[in-house]
């Protein structure tokens, strides 16, 4: 009976191994393709040329005087693009720092067919009022495929054409006035407080990484459906290996305590 218990157990260890490697090898296809891999204190290279608004060419570096909150998204997402830039509009209302003061906001297309005459349409939907009067601090840039493919890898987000649309993550970052990636923020909408404290540190140059990262394992964006979806199968393992070797643990422990115990004559 102890035999049989113990090959159980084994099996069920093993059958969550499988599990979890095929969960985990799904997982990093994925994220080769989509989503963020912090890459915290690198910096912008200086090389990298974007059209501003006006359709002029600027060095990115160059933009970069101060903390700097960096969106990326692209204009025609029929997603959570739009919701990404109503929440750095929010948050930009909420957080009590001065826009073109404190920090500014650089929203970069990885469309390289997004123009800078959608820049000016876009950006038009998402100045509020407390933001107009400083809306040169908040600029709209587009580039070619190049110049958005070295600056998506230096910062780490990964992203792939689907259709007509894109797969993406939902993710602002915080740069420090040296242009070094200081701290990502995760989804659409943005605490005050843990931005106006990402800029305070962007601004004496500290990086922090993030803690809230579990939301990104368990949900994935769905780019048909338009919206997040709950990852059952990485779950799934997840909690099949946690046990199975919860109980590998305890079959182990209560053996060796019967083998620790003296024999009745």
């Amino acid at each position: 009976m102890k035999n049989r218990v113990v090959r159980l157990g084994v099996l069920l260890v093993a059958i969550g191994l499988v599990f979890s490697i095929a969960g985990r090898a799904q997982v990093d296809a994925q994220e080769q393709e989509v989503g963020i891999v912090e890459h915290l204190d690198t910096v912008i290279s200086a090389n990298l040329m974007f059209n501003n608004e006006q359709g002029q060419p600027v060095h990115l570096k160059s933009l970069i005087t101060k903390p700097t909150i960096l969106a990326l998204v692209y204009y025609d997402c029929p997603g959570i693009c739009p919701q990404l830039l109503s929440g750095v509009s929010d948050v930009i209302e909420k957080m009590g720092l001065e826009l073109g003061k404190d920090y500014q906001v650089l929203t970069v297309s990885f469309n390289c067919d997004d123009t800078p005459e959608a820049s000016v349409e876009k950006k038009k939907n998402f100045l509020r009022e407390h933001s107009k009067s400083r809306a040169s601090h908040w600029q709209y840039l587009t580039g070619d495929s190049a110049n958005i493919y070295a600056l998506t890898n230096t910062v780490g987000y990964n992203f792939t054409r689907a259709g007509n649309d894109f797969m993406h993550p939902s993710c602002i970052m915080v740069l420090s006035p040296e242009g070094k990636v200081t701290r990502y923020l995760y989804g659409t909408t943005y605490l005050p407080f843990d931005v106006k404290m990402a800029i305070v540190e962007a601004q004496k140059g500290q990086s922090r990484p993030t803690i809230n990262r579990v939301l990104e394992y368990c949900f994935s964006y769905d780019p048909e459906g338009r919206k997040y979806t709950l990852q059952v199968t990485k779950i799934t393992a997840t909690i099949i290996i946690f046990f199975a070797l919860a109980l590998f643990i305890i079959l182990i422990v209560r053996t060796s305590r019967k083998k620790s115990k003296p024999q009745n004559s």
